[in-house]
């Protein structure tokens, strides 16, 4: 089988397909138009988020068997047409769950604790310590959305904690012994933090606006380490200036290309990320929670396995 490695990763990939009789072609630089000619040579092509792989994409790869994506979700990819041609969908959510989990508290820890204000103010010789006082996650209710590989991963890590946690997920009988699966009116009337954990779907975008924030029963703190799209922003914003969300830790915006390598389809900034950017309660990453030294090796052996077990 002939596999088209569309986008660099780690070194292993390619050395133990080798190893298992792939023949491996890399192209990383070649628009999609000139992949598009040639897709019908392989059985199989790896991508991270180089481009869209839409239905033209697709009836051209005529050859095709699977899709490897170096990553957790799928939304860059026409699933439904895909698998209707009988194209084997692989992803690897796996890989950087540990990395997510560990990004989320990291962020929800530096909000608490105002880490990222502080350390400003320390730089510029600023000793400011009752401005700088923190709150304690003990006793706090933490409500997470979509309780898959992600989701799970981060109420483990709450268990050091002296935490509630909930989650609200569409699948049944998630719940486990690190969080306790209940109703969105539920997590909605109990959460001190939310934090998203679900993938870009006609339902989750646009999940969180303004109707969606004014239905927590409290003020509470956002943690967003999912897709970008699922926030409105400019209610995000909103609701950051009435009091209602304390405080925000982002990793993803709606800003974000689809390609999640860049910001903005322009050079205007709008006006509510430039909010974001000015304001002493939020954090901001470039879409890294998943983007670990070990999560970059795990993503790749996590491919392959698949891969291995369904074509070896």
């Amino acid at each position: 089988m002939k596999i088209l490695h569309l986008d660099t990763n780690h070194p292993l990939l390619l050395k133990q397909l080798c190893e298992l009789g792939f023949t491996n072609d890399e192209n990383y630089t070649s628009s999609k138009e000139e992949i598009e000619a040639k897709i019908h040579n392989y059985d199989g092509f790896i991508i991270r988020s180089r481009f869209s792989i839409d239905k033209n994409f697709l009836d051209k790869a005529t050859n095709l068997k699977f899709i490897g994506r170096v990553g957790a979700g799928l939304e860059n990819i026409d699933c439904a047409y895909a698998t209707s041609k009988n194209i084997e969908l692989i992803a690897a959510p796996e890989g950087n769950r540990n990395a997510v989990g560990e990004h989320s508290l990291g962020m929800l820890l530096s909000l608490f604790n105002k880490l990222n204000k502080a350390d400003k103010e320390v730089r510029n010789g600023k000793w400011l310590r009752e401005e700088n006082r923190g709150i304690e996650l003990d006793g706090k209710t933490v409500g997470l959305i979509g309780y898959g590989n992600m989701g799970k991963s981060f109420a483990k890590k709450l268990r050091g904690f002296d935490v509630n946690v909930l989650c609200y997920d569409l699948k049944p009988n998630v719940g486990d012994e690190n969080c306790m699966q209940v109703s969105l009116q539920e997590l909605q009337e109990n959460a001190d933090v939310l934090s998203l954990h679900t993938p870009q779907t006609n339902l989750t975008k646009n999940m969180v606006n303004a109707k969606f924030i004014n239905s927590f029963k409290k003020n509470f703190w956002l943690i967003n380490t999912a897709r970008g799209t699922s926030v409105v922003t400019k209610d995000l914003v909103s609701a950051l200036k009435t009091g209602k969300i304390l405080g925000a830790g982002l990793d993803v915006l709606e800003y974000e290309k689809t390609s999640f390598e860049n910001l903005f389809s322009d050079d205007k900034m709008p006006d509510a990320f430039n909010y974001l950017i000015n304001s002493e309660n939020v954090i901001l990453s470039p879409h890294v929670a998943g983007w670990t030294v070990e999560s970059k090796e795990k993503l790749a052996q996590t491919i392959v396995d698949k891969i291995k077990v369904k074509f070896c």
